[in-house]
C-alpha cells in the first residue's frame, strides 16, 4: 500500500505553479525525444555508423560538463522562469537549424555540442525550482515569505514533496518517451527526418510560451553567477565523501547502461522504436514503484539492488535473443532506473537548501555527461564488435562500478551509506 503519509500526486497539481513547471517539462521532454531519435536516424542513414549515430543523439550530454564547470552557479543565481523559457527558445532555433538541407556533418555535430553546453544550467534550475516550489515557501519577488521572514537556505518540508514531485516528473518522462519514441517511429516512416526536427522545434517552442506561465521569483541565492562561484560551490559539494559516493552513483552504473541504450537503432534499425518505448515503460515501473509504492523504511535499501536490475538483463544480449525477448529484457532492466530517486533523496538530505539547485544541477549535468561518454565509448566498441557485444560490455562495466561503490561508501560511514547495514546483513 502507498505510504499515505506523503504527499499524493493530486496534491502536487493543488501546489502554485508545479502545473506550468511540468506541462513545460512534458513538451521539452517531447521535443527532445522526437528530435533525438530524428537526428540519430537521420545519421545512421548517411553514415552507416553506430558511433557517429550513438553521439548524435547523445553528443549534447558530452557538452553538459563544460556547463557544469562555468555556467552552473546560475542555477541559484539568476531568475528561473525567464531562464527556463529562454533555454526553450533556444533548443528551438538549434533543432530548426538541424534540419536545414545540406547541413554538413560536422556542423550538426557542432549544434548538438552548443545545445548540451547551453542545456547545462537548465536541470539546476528546474530541479532547484521544483525543490523551492514543493517547500511551500510563498516567497514572494522579493525573496520573503507570508510573515516577512527570510526563507533563503531553508527546505521546509520540501524534501518529501521534492521525492514525490521528482517521482512524478519521472513517470512523466516515461510516458513522453514512449508517446515520443513511438510517434517518432511512425512518423519516420511517413516523413523525412528533417520534417520530424522541425515538429520537435515546434514542440520546444511550445515549451518556452508553458514556462511563462511560471510566477516571477527572485534568485535562490544572491550574487553574480561567474566561473569562480561555479568552482567554489562544485569544491564545496565534492568535498564531502557522502555526497561524493552519491554522485558517482547516480552518474556511472546508470550512465554505462545509457551506453546500451544508444546502440538501439545500430542494433535493430527497424525495431529502435519499440525499444526506445520499452524501456520508458520499464522507467515508469521502477519510478511509481520507488515514488509511490514502497515503505519509507525500505526505501534507502533498494538502491543498490536496483542497480544491479538495470544492469543484469543486457548480460545475454550478446546471444541476440528474438525481438520479443530482447523488448522484455530491456523493460526490465529500466524499472532500475527507480534507484535514482533513492539517491536524489539522500543527495536532498546532505545538502544545504541554498545550495539546492546547484547541487541537483550537478547531478543533471554528471549524469548527462556520463551518458554521453557511456555513449560513444559504447559505439566505440560496437564499431570493432558489434552492438549486441558492446551491450553486454557495457553492462558488465555497470556491475562493477556499482559493486565498487558499494564497497568504498561503507568504509566508515555510519549509516551504511548506498547500501544501508541491515540490508547488508538481511543478504547475508
Amino acid at each position: 500500500m502507498p505510504d499515505t503519509s506523503r504527499k499524493s500526486y493530486a496534491d502536487l497539481f493543488r501546489t502554485p505553479e508545479f502545473s506550468a513547471l511540468f506541462l513545460s517539462t512534458s513538451a521539452g521532454i517531447a521535443a527532445q525525444t522526437v528530435s533525438g531519435l530524428a537526428l540519430g536516424t537521420l545519421v545512421f542513414r548517411a553514415t552507416n555508423s553506430p558511433l557517429l549515430s550513438a553521439v548524435s543523439m547523445f553528443g549534447p550530454a558530452l557538452a553538459q560538463v563544460v556547463g557544469a564547470t562555468l555556467f552552473l552557479s546560475g542555477a541559484d543565481r539568476l531568475a528561473p522562469r525567464a531562464t527556463l523559457a529562454g533555454l526553450s527558445l533556444a533548443f528551438a532555433a538549434a533543432t530548426a537549424a538541424l534540419a536545414l538541407p545540406g547541413l554538413p556533418l560536422w556542423a550538426m555535430f557542432a549544434i548538438v555540442l552548443a545545445e548540451g553546453l547551453i542545456a547545462s544550467l537548465g536541470g539546476g534550475v528546474r530541479w532547484g525550482l521544483l525543490n523551492e516550489i514543493l517547500a511551500g515557501d510563498g516567497r514572494s519577488e522579493d525573496g520573503r515569505n507570508e510573515d516577512g521572514k527570510d526563507r533563503e537556505g531553508r527546505n521546509g518540508d520540501g524534501k518529501g514533496g521534492y521525492l514525490a514531485g521528482r517521482s512524478l516528473f519521472n513517470m512523466m518522462s516515461g510516458i513522453m518517451q514512449i508517446t515520443g519514441y513511438a510517434a517518432g517511429g511512425a512518423l519516420l516512416t511517413l516523413l523525412a527526418p528533417r520534417l520530424c526536427l522541425l515538429l520537435a522545434a515546434g514542440l520546444y517552442g511550445t515549451a518556452a510560451c508553458l514556462a511563462l506561465r511560471l510566477t516571477r521569483r527572485p534568485p535562490r541565492a544572491s550574487g553574480r553567477p561567474s566561473v569562480a562561484a561555479t568552482h567554489r560551490t562544485n569544491a564545496l559539494l565534492w568535498r564531502s565523501a557522502p555526497r561524493r559516493h552519491v554522485y558517482l552513483a547516480l552518474w556511472l552504473p546508470n550512465g554505462l547502461v545509457v551506453g546500451c541504450e544508444s546502440l538501439y537503432v545500430s542494433y535493430d534499425p527497424g525495431a529502435a522504436g519499440t525499444l526506445f518505448a520499452c524501456a520508458a515503460l520499464g522507467m515508469l515501473a521502477g519510478d511509481v514503484a520507488v515514488g509511490r509504492l514502497s515503505p519509507v523504511r525500505l526505501r534507502p535499501r533498494l538502491g543498490i539492488p536496483l542497480l544491479v536490475l538495470l544492469a543484469a538483463p543486457y548480460l545475454v544480449l550478446f546471444l541476440r535473443p528474438p525481438l520479443p525477448l530482447t523488448a522484455v529484457l530491456v523493460a526490465l532492466a529500466s524499472v532500475g532506473f527507480g534507484a535514482s530517486l533513492v539517491q536524489q533523496e539522500r543527495l536532498v538530505a546532505l545538502t544545504p537548501g541554498e545550495l539546492a539547485g546547484h547541487a541537483l544541477g550537478l547531478h543533471s549535468a554528471g549524469m548527462l555527461t556520463t551518458q554521453g561518454v557511456a555513449a560513444a565509448l559504447a559505439g566505440t566498441v560496437a564499431q570493432f564488435s558489434s552492438p549486441a557485444t558492446a551491450m553486454t560490455v557495457m553492462a558488465a562495466g555497470s556491475l562493477v562500478v556499482t559493486l565498487t561503490l558499494t564497497v568504498a561508501s561503507r568504509r566508515n560511514a555510519a549509516d551504511g551509506g548506498l547500501l544501508p547495514r541491515r540490508a547488508a546483513r538481511a543478504a547475508a
